[in-house]
């Protein structure tokens, strides 16, 4: 699984990173995905936070 935060969308609430803090962080006042490919123990917590998104910026592949 990949992930990537467009930050054309994101508005820096840090849900995921309250969501998902081994994976996600924020940046200035942006989220940004700490890696690209999602450790399998991490895959439920990044889906979460992409469903959970209230800008829809959370890019799961």
């Amino acid at each position: 699984m990949k992930v990537s935060v467009d930050r054309e969308l994101c508005t820096g609430c840090g849900l995921c990173v309250d969501t998902c803090p081994d994976i996600f962080e924020l940046d200035g006042d942006l989220a940004r995905a700490k890696v690209e490919i999602v450790p399998e123990a991490a895959e439920d917590c990044v889906q979460q936070a992409a469903e959970d998104c209230p800008a829809s910026a959370i890019k799961v592949e």
